[in-house]
């Protein structure tokens, strides 16, 4: 990647930047479907990717729920690196116009995502998740990000989040500011709320140059631990 081509630039990607994908791997087909989609900021790419790709090393299979999804990039993703799950639901209430573009752009290279990516105008707390499927979201915003938990654990179902806009009046510090920054403390209560739940947790980032919110939350219910409680 050529030194001047920020990964967390908010400039749109478009047919211009085709060049800078020119591989026959995953991410740079990806990324020329993004470009011919033409709406989408460049750093949104590398985050669904790098998301992604760290969700599905864990958790395979299931039913995708992207929430606040957006134009759905992160729940496409998620079935092309498992074509196992069986489909994807985009919980987004306001869906953008860049959503038909960017479906439009991916569709024809894989043909089998084809109405496999649905978008589910729903509160997230009316939504029926089970516990084989998978709960995913990237930079929910303050609160949502609790509230992706809380919905993930009600299921006992598989959860990895990005958090952003952490804010102290909404979200839980835990009483950690006196040792951490507001945003840190937050992040820790939360993992440290879905290991109390029965949670295996692991804590990763992606990389700092796509953006500086780049804590990786991922949790699944410890099944063992609850089977040698009984």
């Amino acid at each position: 990647m050529p030194p001047t081509f920020d990964p967390g630039s908010t400039n749109r990607l478009t047919r211009h930047d085709l060049g800078r994908f020119p591989g026959d791997t995953l991410f740079d087909r990806l990324g020329r479907a993004v470009c011919d989609a033409g709406c989408l900021p460049r750093k949104e790419l590398y985050e669904a990717w790098e998301v992604a790709r760290r969700t599905r090393r864990l958790f395979r299979g299931g039913r995708v729920f992207d929430v606040a999804g957006g134009h759905g990039l992160l729940a496409h993703v998620m079935l092309l690196l498992d074509d196992s799950s069986r489909d994807a639901v985009i919980v987004e209430p306001a869906v953008p116009e860049s959503a038909a573009a960017l479906r439009d752009s991916l569709v024809p290279v894989w043909p089998r995502l084809e109405g496999r990516v649905l978008h589910g105008d729903v509160e997230l707390e009316h939504i029926v998740i089970a516990p084989d499927d998978v709960v995913v979201s990237c930079h929910a915003c303050g609160a949502l990000t609790d509230r992706v938990l809380d919905a993930a654990v009600r299921a006992s179902a598989r959860v990895a989040v990005l958090p952003c806009c952490h804010d102290e009046e909404t979200c839980d510090t835990g009483g950690l500011t006196g040792w951490l920054d507001a945003p840190t403390a937050i992040d820790v209560t939360r993992a440290r709320r879905l290991a109390a739940a029965g949670y295996r947790v692991r804590t990763q980032t992606i990389p700092a140059g796509v953006t500086s919110k780049n804590r990786l939350l991922l949790g699944e219910p410890d099944r063992d631990a609850s089977r040698r409680r009984e």
